[in-house]
């Protein structure tokens, strides 16, 4: 077993401590495609199994079906054997006659509720009891204010102050905010005592604008970062990105794609792969904790988890930053800044 598999590192000054590689709830939401139920629960029992035992949902993901189905596999599964985070923010009211999928959100459901953006206190004490009737279980360890980007003065005022209370309370352990931008997180690090942040892209293997403000502010904070979107929502999971590849959920530049490529022949020339080198690269800054990774199948699981056990070698950090792919500033695994 690797250092990278065996260890956990801690969420602030919480307590929460979370393996480096965490299990995120969107595709078992049925992120653009169905999953079935059976695949779904096999994928969560993997992780458990690979040692991957800190899960990431939202009431967003799948209209509550992430947080359904992640509760019901790990019902029966000691509890302090694994880290739950759910998110609020948004909440679900029923839609009174269903009609079509969930389309416009994104999820292969049943329209069979409407998103209401609610930053409020009373929401975000609804939204926790709301998702802890869909899980199925008595707590959740850490809570996040969801994508406040339009929202940020009501998170603010309301929610976070909120999360304060709820911990201060002990309704939950660690608090945060999750976010696709870093301006709005970095703010919030300076302003408020959170003990995680989770930033959705970012900071990749191929660009790191989170250098310039969250990650040092982080750091001066004692707040940990949790990351998504590590593989660039497809362009840095396979082997060697194919000309149609999606970055950050659009067609991939052509100098991006470029770039990936250069990094791909790096990888075969040192013996290993373009997705460990992503994994592994953004797990060496000190301020992330874990990176959260979209799994929808066991196969999944046992394919990214399996990244963590790639010895990559020095020589291989060494040519890439030499190539440029990365900013000279980015930690490396083994390597002097």
């Amino acid at each position: 077993m690797t250092d990278l598999r065996a260890g956990t590192r801690p969420l602030g000054r919480s307590g929460v401590r979370v393996p480096v590689l965490g299990f995120g709830g969107a595709p078992v939401g049925n992120l653009y495609t169905a999953v079935p139920d059976a695949v779904a629960r096999a994928a969560v029992g993997q992780a458990l199994a690979e040692g991957v035992r800190y899960f990431d949902t939202a009431p967003h993901y799948g209209l509550g079906l992430s947080e359904e189905r992640i509760g019901a596999a790990l019902r029966g599964v000691e509890r302090d054997a694994f880290v739950l985070g759910t998110k609020v923010g948004r909440l679900l009211e029923p839609v009174p006659a269903p009609a079509g999928t969930d389309v416009e959100g994104g999820f292969e459901v049943p329209a069979r509720a409407r998103r209401v953006w609610d930053f409020s206190a009373g929401g975000v004490r609804r939204s926790l009891e709301e998702s802890l009737r869909r899980l199925g279980l008595e707590r959740v360890d850490v809570l996040l204010v969801h994508d406040p980007d339009e929202h940020e003065e009501d998170a603010r005022t309301g929610a976070l102050p909120e999360l304060h209370r709820m911990r201060e309370e002990g309704l939950v352990r660690a608090i945060g905010a999750g976010m696709n931008s870093t301006g709005p997180l970095t703010r919030f690090v300076e302003e408020f005592d959170l003990d995680v942040v989770l930033l959705a892209g970012r900071y990749d293997l191929l660009e790191q604008p989170a250098l310039d403000d969250l990650l040092p502010a982080a750091l001066r904070r004692g707040t940990s970062v949790v990351l998504g979107g590590v593989f660039g929502s497809g362009l840095l999971a396979r082997e060697r990105p194919p000309a149609d590849a999606t970055y950050r959920y659009a067609p991939a530049p052509a100098d991006v794609l470029a770039r990936a490529h250069r990094a791909a022949d790096l990888a075969r020339e040192h013996g290993v792969t373009l997705p460990a080198l992503a994994l592994q690269a953004v797990l060496a800054h000190p301020a992330v904790a874990s990176a959260v990774v979209g799994m929808r199948s066991p196969e999944e699981v046992r394919r990214d988890a399996a990244l963590l056990d790639v010895a990559v070698p020095a020589a291989a950090w060494e040519a890439l930053r030499a190539s440029g792919i990365v900013r000279p500033e980015v930690p490396l695994p083994g390597l002097a800044p």
